[in-house]
């Protein structure tokens, strides 16, 4: 519902907890956590962020400390090791408390406003997704992307035109019963499959999207990609023992 008009936003009477996974964001979590706060404090009623420091060897420990005493809203979960990118998507859901969660990647690669375009959707859904309407990403990531979407289509038959975009609002209690497992890159395409299982409407929305300015970009590691293939077929055989029929 909305309430109010505020500096062109909308104002709106819903709670959000918002969480950013991080791996040696040293050089972008802090201004991404001063960016957010800007946009969310006259853009809905009550809001929490997460930083999910996921094992960083830089400073991002640190400074999210640091937030967090400086700003009321901030709060940070700390992974002893680095466990991966769906682990820290497990622990930011596992930890928010809000009826809405919003995540985006601590590279700080999208403009926070933009999340006005998702909060404008939420009447009759309970999943709002961004889709990059131009990929500023290095060539060689942008066909890696394209084939892993084929491949999940091919696998799954999930429709969505940006898969591993990270700039999804997901109403609470839409993941709270849902189980995820995957620790890697394949979460997305986990957690989207789960959704639409439980009836989820799910509705995708053109965002922007700016280059990696700092720090170094993790998905093209050969060891991603490995545990990734890894998690696709153990998914695949789970999806595949729970349908009817199939024992």
């Amino acid at each position: 519902m909305v309430t109010g008009l505020v500096r062109g936003f909308q104002m709106h009477s819903i709670s959000l907890s918002v969480f950013f996974p991080c791996y040696n964001e040293e050089k972008n979590i802090e201004n991404l956590v001063l960016k957010t706060i800007h946009v969310l404090d006259d853009l809905v009623k009550e809001y929490e962020i997460l930083i999910i420091n996921d094992g960083s060897a830089d400073s991002t420990g640190n400074i999210a400390e640091r937030l967090s005493m400086q700003y009321d809203p901030v709060r940070v979960v700390h992974h002893e090791k680095n466990r991966g990118y769906g682990a820290a998507l497990i622990s930011g859901f596992g930890n928010s408390v809000h009826d809405w969660i919003f995540f985006t990647d601590g590279d700080h690669q999208f403009h926070m406003k933009e999340i006005e375009l998702l909060l404008a959707g939420i009447n009759g859904c309970d999943a709002i997704i961004g889709s990059r309407k131009v990929r500023k990403d290095p060539w060689q990531r942008i066909v890696y992307a394209r084939a892993w979407n084929m491949l999940i289509r091919l696998c799954f038959g999930l429709k969505v035109k940006d898969l591993n975009c990270a700039f999804k609002l997901i109403k609470k209690k839409a993941v709270k019963h849902i189980a995820l497992r995957s620790s890697g890159a394949l979460i997305n395409t986990e957690l989207l499959l789960k959704l639409k299982a439980s009836g989820v409407r799910i509705r995708e929305v053109g965002v922007s999207h700016k280059p990696r300015l700092f720090g170094k970009q993790t998905g093209g590691n050969p060891r991603v990609i490995l545990r990734a293939f890894y998690e696709l077929i153990r998914l695949f055989r789970e999806q595949r023992l729970s349908r009817p029929g199939v024992n």
